[in-house]
């Protein structure tokens, strides 16, 4: 008797071959999704610009919180002018200002304020950019004999200083009640005063000079003027009238 011929292996054998080579191309296909979703989830580079807004300011120019005395010692709240981010910026200060509006007082009043702009800033004042670029020792003086009126001598020429610390020092005296709006400073020489005016693009570029303006003449030089009008008036009168009656 003839047995039955079972099937060969072989073709068992070449099945699982024949899977076993499938596989590596199903592999491959797996990898490259996988690859295609992980570029889907990524950042691609683009030439297009991307307007992301202007970087954060790391100088406000602004001490935190409203009404804030950055210095500790007693005094009486002012303002005064220090410099920021290439500009201006006001800032409060305690001040020791004296009372009384007399002469001596007014100096004493932006002779505190100079010592407060000759002052290093508060650690809140740093930490908001804010710095100065008066350098002490500068001392006031009253006005000499034919000054204008409301004339500061200051203990060096004003045009010597700093542009920044010349701008610190007119927008300070002029927005406090030393002054009417012009700044009228001199030197510890015989130069004539100028008259100094604080505007809004002083303010914004301190560094490019500070206007000057016309000061006004001294109380004396009006005095005198008002009394050369007058005599020469009352002469020509006493001339004319002398002239009136010798004639026939």
């Amino acid at each position: 008797m003839t047995r039955t011929q079972r099937p060969a292996r072989s073709g068992r054998n070449g099945g699982r071959t024949a899977g076993t080579r499938r596989g590596p191309r199903r592999a491959g296909t797996l990898v490259v999704l996988l690859a295609a979703l992980a570029a889907g989830c990524g950042i691609r580079t683009t030439s297009v610009p991307v307007d992301a807004g202007p970087a954060p300011s790391r100088m406000p120019c602004q001490v935190a919180g409203e009404s804030v005395i950055t210095q500790s010692r007693p005094g009486v709240p002012v303002r005064i002018y220090l410099a920021c981010a290439s500009g201006l910026a006001s800032v409060e200060r305690a001040a020791p200002i004296p009372q009384g509006k007399s002469v001596d007082g007014r100096v004493s009043i932006a002779q505190s304020l100079l010592d407060e702009l000759q002052a290093q800033p508060s650690t809140s004042e740093r930490e908001a950019g804010f710095t100065t670029y008066v350098r002490g020792p500068l001392i006031l003086s009253p006005s000499r004999e034919g000054d204008p009126a409301g004339t500061l001598r200051l203990s060096r020429q004003p045009e010597d200083l700093p542009a920044t610390a010349l701008a610190q020092i007119v927008c300070t005296l002029a927005e406090s009640e030393v002054t009417a709006g012009t700044v009228i400073l001199g030197g510890p020489g015989d130069y004539p005063p100028r008259g100094y005016g604080c505007d809004q693009k002083t303010k914004s570029n301190p560094d490019t000079g500070v206007p000057t303006l016309a000061p006004r003449p001294s109380a004396s030089t009006s005095a005198s003027g008002s009394a050369s009008a007058s005599g020469s008036a009352s002469a020509s009168g006493s001339v004319s009238a002398s002239r009136s009656a010798s004639a026939p």
